[in-house]
This record gives structure tokens, sequence and C-alpha cells, in this order.
């Protein structure tokens, strides 16, 4: 069974479909110059034991921030994360929007930083991170392939 294709504007819209990213819900708002928005508004089903939003939902939505600026001044590549740092400030509230920015770019690698914000406009939790640039993306494993 296939899902119904992502509404318009997620972040699927900008090349090619990722999955994880759809299901999750995130919103590409910005996507340029080195740098990216992308907006979430977590589902109930995104939270933890204490009822906000899981860890690996806010490393999820910095990854593909991150990855989202470092494309955005090549447009054509595709993105392999090697390292990525994160930190946890606060609880985030309501809906989130993760901020990265392009630090620096040499022909292969890309380094980065992003920042999420919850709807008050405060910082709760902070990624560095390093990409490899891919000549092309990298195929889908075959069906059944974990």
């Amino acid at each position: 069974m296939n899902p119904a294709p992502p509404p318009e504007g997620r972040c699927s819209g900008f090349g090619f479909d990722i999955p994880f990213v759809d299901l999750l819900g995130f919103e590409l708002e910005h996507f340029d110059d080195g740098q990216a928005t992308i907006g979430y508004a977590p589902a109930a089903n995104h939270a933890n034991a204490f009822g906000i939003t899981h860890g690996g939902a806010l490393m999820t939505l910095l990854d593909v921030v991150m990855a989202s600026a470092a494309r955005s001044v090549q447009k054509e590549s595709g993105m392999v994360t090697i390292e990525m740092k994160t930190s946890f400030m606060q609880i985030s509230r309501g809906r989130l929007t993760g901020k990265g920015r392009l630090m620096h770019r040499s022909t292969s690698m890309a380094f980065t930083e992003a920042t999420v914000y919850d709807e008050a406009g405060q910082a709760c939790a902070h990624a560095t991170g390093t990409f490899k640039y891919t000549r092309q993306r990298l195929p889908a494993p075959a069906q059944g392939t974990p």
C-alpha cells in the first residue's frame, strides 16, 4: 500500500521524496542561499513518555534543516549525514521552527548548524553537523531489505 503523496510545500517538494519526513509533517518554508527553514507541528504520537515532543523527532528536524541549508547552494546534489552533535536546551512547546545555516563548504563536504525554536521564539535545541555532498541521490534499498 502506497501512502498518498504529500501536500505541496512539504520537504519532499524540493527535489525528492523523504517518506519519514513526510510522516512527521515537516513543511519547507525557506530553501536558498545557504539557509533553510522548516516548520513542524508535532502530533500527539510524536511525544515521548513525558508527553513532550520526542528528542528523536527534534533531531530529525535538525538533521533535515541542516542538510537542506547545505543543499540550497547545490540543489542537484544529494546529502549524507557524516556527523551530528545535538544539545537540548528546554522543552519544546507548540509549533516548532527549525532554522539551518551553511557555515562552510568544500567541494565534497558541508559544515552546518541549526536551531529549533518553539512557538514563543525560544531556542529549544541546537545542533552542528557535517554532511557529504553526493553526485546524485542514493538508490533506495530493495523491498524487504532492512
